[in-house]
């Protein structure tokens, strides 16, 4: 059962405390409210915050550990290369995929999955500003990646929303579809790997233990940048070993599972 949301909390005490002030000087009680409105204008954009609906950006290992995501995928120049990658670094992690790349590139999901990989919903077209339209535009968006996924045996029980945009409209189409929203506690600002450089310098410069580390399944802006990008991946595995954290996969760290299977899969 979900409660009160922290937002809905914080327009509570916004609204009594503007009640008790109105007591002393009507003028101070847009003290509160004003502040209320500020936090409101923010609030979408603040995905660790989960203001709107309960929503996970951290791990609750306890150890000397991150684990990484991949957003955006699957796309055939960058998947294969970060399957083999993780491989040859014996990591397991989660992509967060599109329902739209998921019906385009099926074989892909197929390795992923091979790989022993989990995948989360990244919504169908990821529309950056989804977040921000009408409950049921949301909902679809979200449910036709799952149905996407459905024919691989498995569904996501995670969801990350678009640039990590988030509204009271996300909160009540993740109730209703019994999904958990799951953000990120780490990440480089590379816009979609549009800006790669220093890529592992940006990250651990900030990882802690227990971060959940956001990176992109997408190719770099340059098409020649490929080599330089992977660079930067292996400075970061280098860089997590010798500050002595160890990769996890998502479901370890975070203590749930982030997808499960599917008993009525089509194939």
């Amino acid at each position: 059962m979900y409660g009160l949301s922290a937002m809905e909390w914080i327009g509570i005490i916004a609204c009594l405390s503007a009640i008790f002030l109105a007591m002393a000087d009507m003028r101070l009680s847009t003290i509160p409210l004003t502040c209320f409105l500020i936090v409101c204008l923010a609030a979408p954009f603040l995905p660790e915050a989960g203001l709107f609906m309960p929503t996970i950006s951290r791990g609750i290992s306890g150890k000397q550990a991150v684990s990484i995501t991949f957003d955006d995928g699957p796309n055939l120049i960058t998947t294969p290369l970060l399957l083999n990658w993780l491989e040859r670094h014996h990591i397991r992690a989660t992509f967060f995929v599109t329902g739209r790349n998921v019906d385009a590139h099926p074989d892909l999901v197929v390795k992923i999955l091979a790989n022993g990989h989990s995948l989360g919903n990244h919504t169908y077209s990821h529309d950056n500003l989804v977040m921000l339209k009408d409950t049921r535009t949301v909902i679809k968006e979200i449910e036709d990646t799952q149905r996407a996924l459905k024919p691989f045996g498995v569904r996501p029980l995670t969801f990350r929303p678009p640039v990590g945009i988030t509204s009271p409209r996300l909160g009540k189409a993740l109730r209703q579809l019994n999904l958990i929203n799951l953000t990120f506690s780490c990440r480089a600002g590379d816009f979609g790997n549009r800006r790669i450089g220093n890529l592992s310098k940006k990250i651990l410069n900030h990882v802690r233990p227990d971060d959940i580390i956001l990176l992109h399944d997408m190719p770099p802006k340059n098409p020649d940048a490929l080599d330089e990008w992977l660079a930067e991946m292996d400075q970061i595995m280098a860089g997590l070993r010798q500050m002595g954290l160890d990769v996890l996969p998502l479901s370890d760290l975070i203590g749930r599972p982030v997808m499960d299977t599917v008993v009525n899969a089509l194939v």
